[in-house]
């Protein structure tokens, strides 16, 4: 399975799993945006993530930590 930027809950999920210790409200888009780019089967082209994706992902992180 391939992701790609509008793939927010999944995105978020993968992001739970490899960073339980992180609290995502915490964390700033510019790390965000690396660590959704080395996740394993990210595949969707770097220059299409803009500050809106990031937010939506970032969301739906904090709503799965809860």
């Amino acid at each position: 399975m391939s992701l790609k930027w509008i793939d927010s809950r999944e995105l978020a999920i993968e992001l739970a799993e490899r960073h339980p210790e992180v609290d995502p409200v915490t964390v700033r888009f510019t790390d965000l945006r690396d660590w959704i780019l080395a996740i394993d089967g990210f595949d969707d082209d770097p220059e299409h993530c803009s500050e809106r994706v990031l937010e939506a992902v970032q969301m739906c992180w904090i709503e799965e930590a809860d």
